[in-house]
């Protein structure tokens, strides 16, 4: 059976998405079968990134409605044969998000795939809610800025009481990415630090992405920035893919423009 990770943030542009797109590449390069789900309903944009937009007839509210199967709806990557993904409907609201439905469509995917990387809407309403519920394990994705540090230390708590985990006791494994950080702003004290916002959150660190300007444009290219290898972030979420599948790498260095910032490692369990 597959593993469910819900990429969650409870702020929104703080790079859910991004992360996404770039973890379920990550994985598949690894020889991973994964599908990226995107539970953003009214609100896509994984299909973009992913470079996929094209490509979409059925979305995932079709198949919980049974206007499709599930066949029809995923769509397969163009450049990973491991790689999939189920788009969300561009036309619904939040609310077609049902439970039962959900739980559904999930308990199948995990019977046909090694992960299912779900990116999760904004905020903490109803979609969000069915986008951590079957969770196993959460990355929270946070800036290094006191409102989405806040936002996210919310959503710890609300994963901590309301997944099926919790209800039977058990634990999602949730670690923290922290996402557009710029060495020089940490340095003179105008950023939070890696070491704040662990200090905060109190769960493990699984990933470090620095600020890159490579980033817009492959957005716009729709060539998720991991397939960079000149990127410094392309990197970090090559490292960050290869962590959650249990390799013990260093966090990359990162240096301020004036001045060393040092290597942020042993950070992570």
């Amino acid at each position: 059976m597959g593993t469910i990770i819900t990429v969650t943030s409870g702020k929104g542009g703080v790079g859910k998405s991004t992360t996404t797109a770039n973890v379920a590449v990550g994985l598949a390069q690894a020889g991973k079968r994964v599908v990226a789900v995107d539970f953003d309903i009214g609100l896509r944009n994984l299909d973009m990134i992913l470079g996929l937009e094209n490509r979409i007839v059925y979305d995932s509210i079709d198949v919980m409605e049974g206007r499709c199967n599930l066949s029809q709806a995923l769509i397969s990557d163009k450049r990973d044969k491991n790689l999939y993904f189920l788009p969300a409907s561009q036309t619904k609201d939040k609310s077609a998000l049902q439970k039962e439905k959900v739980r559904e469509l999930l308990e199948t995917l995990k019977k046909d795939f090694d992960y299912i990387v779900i990116d999760s809407p904004a905020g903490i309403e109803s979609g969000f809610e069915n986008s951590i519920f079957l969770a196993d394990e959460a990355l929270i994705i946070a800036t290094p800025d006191v409102s989405s540090v806040r936002d996210a230390d919310r959503v710890i708590g609300i994963i901590d009481a309301k997944s099926e985990k919790a209800k039977e006791g058990k634990e999602v494994k949730k670690r923290v990415v922290i996402n557009r950080i710029k060495p020089e702003m940490v340095e003179s004290g105008e950023m939070m630090s890696v070491d704040d916002v662990l200090n905060i959150l109190a769960i493990p660190l699984i990933g470090v992405i620095p600020e890159d300007k490579k980033i817009i444009s492959a957005t716009n290219l729709g060539e998720p920035i991991i397939y960079d290898k000149n990127s410094l972030a392309g990197e970090a979420y090559r490292r960050l893919s290869r962590r959650i599948l249990g390799e013990d790498l260093e966090f990359l260095e990162l240096k301020a423009k004036k001045g060393f910032l040092g290597i942020i490692k042993g950070l992570f369990s």
